[in-house]
């Protein structure tokens, strides 16, 4: 069987690769998968005779356009955008739009192809897709900004609706950005749908949308915890990234009754070994949203905490750590280094923020370790709310959202724990939430036929 599963993975591999020339972020989230699968696909003949992997693989669609805008000096700018509707076979294409100068074909494929089986992990009818710009909305004006949105909502706007793909933000895409693209579209299409997720709350945004991937995330580490009779109080908590996500995760473990000592952006990090409270949780949040400032300013103002600059915070001692900036982001070295300094614990808010030797390490050494499409799938999950909310014309109260959400990041691990607990009682996270998202799709695209 080992050798049957090694051939399996070598020849969709060969062919993944022979199709989708350079883009090495594809191959990785793919191969993962395949990992994963094979198992079990060939213990399936229905789903290798009809290619089911194969088709979940290719993008039903990929659209790309230029977005040509207009700056501050009245120069003419152009960007390209792009929008990967992956899989559609539970559920309109749903899945975030990035702007960032990294933005590609390849990335966005490896983010859609991902979401797919996150949004299945949901158990919210929701397909997969992603978009996006190499755009940078960093240290461009509020109007060049929304010209910029606005022309390149000028072209999605034909590709996308509350019933085909209702896309989302991601990173270089908060409420300014959402904003700016949902008034273009309703302008563009004369209607208010729900056709965006991620709105102000006074024009159909859902109450938790900014906090839902943070909170999630903690809470799918909390679970985890459960299994070792462990929880997040009294725990160091070491988390990547400044933005949304990171932000709400730090709210949340404190809440839980964790400690805080770092946060991080794209040219270092801070480590504040007296934790990062309330107060100082809050100068971070008026720094990133407000002022768009870097996060050294945080240790220019505390005199507690050390600014590491290039560096990511994998070499602070903690218990728990929180991957939430992007991918890639924690190598192998770094993996060792957090198991030797005693980390007990990984959940990752980000999207593969992991690669896949810091993965190999975790799992050999059996901490516990939840990847991105299961950990950091509450967002989606508020996003589908947010969508409920939308079409029956009303909005549910901040309780009740956070209920929800905390019922469907139980019930991802719960299928986490079904699908992928070993012989030996270790729960390998990453084969659970494989399993168990690719068993919904698969079934609906064995029903719908060869499509």
């Amino acid at each position: 069987m080992e050798n049957q599963v090694s051939r399996f993975v070598e020849n969709f591999m060969a062919e993944i690769k022979s199709r989708n020339p350079a883009e090495p972020e594809f191959y990785q989230a793919v191969h993962e998968v395949v990992e994963s699968l094979a198992p079990f696909i060939i213990e399936n003949p229905a789903l290798m005779k009809n290619k089911i992997l194969e088709r979940m693989a290719e993008p039903e669609r990929v659209i790309m356009f230029r977005v040509p805008w207009v700056d501050d000096n009245g120069d003419v700018q152009i960007n390209r955008g792009f929008r990967v509707q992956m899989n559609s076979a539970i559920g309109p294409y749903k899945g975030g739009i990035r702007f960032h100068a990294s933005v590609n074909l390849g990335i966005l494929k490896f983010l859609a192809f991902e979401q797919v089986l996150k949004n299945s992990l949901t158990s919210l009818p929701l397909g997969g897709g992603k978009g996006g710009s190499d755009f940078n909305p960093k240290g461009k004006s509020d109007n060049e900004v929304m010209r910029f949105c606005q022309s390149f909502m000028n072209e999605l706007h034909r590709h996308i609706g509350p019933n085909t793909d209702v896309p989302a933000g991601d990173i270089g895409v908060g409420a300014r950005e959402v904003s700016f693209m949902f008034g273009q579209y309703k302008k563009l299409r004369n209607e208010f749908t729900g056709t965006f997720t991620g709105k102000g709350l006074d024009f159909g945004g859902s109450p938790l949308r900014p906090e839902a991937t943070g909170y999630g995330t903690v809470y799918f580490a909390s679970e985890m915890l459960k299994t070792k009779k462990e929880s997040i109080k009294g725990k160091t908590v070491a988390i990547s990234g400044s933005g949304n996500v990171a932000q709400y995760a730090t709210q949340k473990v404190l809440e839980m009754g964790g400690k805080v000592v770092t946060l991080s952006d794209s040219n270092g990090s801070i480590y504040d070994p007296e934790g990062i409270d309330e107060e100082k949780l809050e100068y971070v949040m008026v720094l990133k949203n407000a002022v768009r400032g870097r996060i050294k300013e945080y240790a220019e103002k505390y005199p507690s905490a050390q600014y590491l600059e290039g560096e990511r915070p994998w070499s602070v001692k903690c218990d728990i750590a929180l991957p939430c900036a992007t991918q890639n982001e924690l190598n192998g070295d770094q993996a060792q280094i957090l198991i030797d300094n005693g980390c007990i614990c990984v959940a990752e808010g980000a999207n593969m923020p992991s690669t896949p030797e810091a993965v190999k390490l975790f799992l050999d050494k059996k901490i516990l370790y939840g990847p991105g499409k299961a950990a950091n799938a509450g967002g989606v999950a508020v996003s589908g709310l947010e969508m409920t909310q939308n079409s029956m014309r009303l909005q549910w109260t901040s309780d009740e959202v956070d209920e929800k959400l905390q019922s469907i990041m139980k019930n991802i691990h719960a299928a986490c724990v079904k699908h992928g607990t070993q012989e030996d009682g270790f729960v390998n996270y990453v084969n659970g939430s494989n399993v168990s998202g690719f068993i919904k799709v698969a079934n609906a695209m064995m029903a719908q036929g060869v499509v």
